[in-house]
């Protein structure tokens, strides 16, 4: 496990501009925490996928697009919801309909999504952080922004009632833990005696 990925040129060089200084946190973070799962998040030059472990990596990867934060997230969140059959299979065994999605394969596209999306919104609230839903179609269909986003905050709504997902939940108590922690200590005069 890297966790000094901040020093590592090849590191800096995928972030490029977009850097994000809690990038190499998220990443230490999930690792330590999902390390009984033999599960890594690796940050990606491109498209996001999930690949199980193989002949090429002994480890399962959730591999986040160019070094974004809120792609951790996301990616994250499905990986909560996967069931232990699913965790095999390349992208969870999931069709993926890219960018220029018409009506109908917006709409089946936003079904799939309102469950990780609202455990998405209740990572990025951990971390301190605006939420805002990816309707992910910039090519294709009007979606219905507001439609999405009233799901997502209802079903975000059914998990605080109810519970999340156990891992989805122990994700939640260590970002609140790591990046709350983070925000006092970095408080102007946090460290005073």
């Amino acid at each position: 496990m890297n966790n000094t990925l901040e020093n590592d040129p090849a590191y800096a060089h995928k972030l490029g501009s977009e850097r994000d200084k809690d990038v190499p946190t998220l990443i230490s973070l999930f690792n330590s925490t999902f390390e009984d799962f033999n599960t890594r998040l690796v940050l990606g030059d491109d498209e996001p996928i999930y690949i199980p472990a193989g002949n090429e990596k002994p480890y399962h990867q959730i591999v986040f697009a160019h070094g974004f934060f809120s792609s951790a997230l996301h990616e994250i969140a499905h990986w909560c919801i996967a069931g232990e059959k699913r965790r095999l299979l390349e992208d969870y065994g999931y069709w993926y309909c890219p960018d220029g999605r018409n009506e109908t394969q917006q709409a089946d596209f936003e079904k799939v999504e309102i469950k990780p999306q609202a455990i998405e919104w209740a990572f990025t609230e951990a971390c301190g952080r605006r939420f805002q839903v990816s309707t992910d179609n910039l090519n294709g269909a009007e979606p219905d922004r507001e439609g999405f986003t009233k799901n997502v905050a209802a079903q975000l709504a059914l998990y605080k009632a109810d519970g999340f997902p156990p891992r989805a939940e122990r994700f939640i108590n260590a970002l609140e833990n790591t990046f709350c922690k983070k925000k006092h200590d970095d408080a102007p005069g946090a460290n005073a005696a």
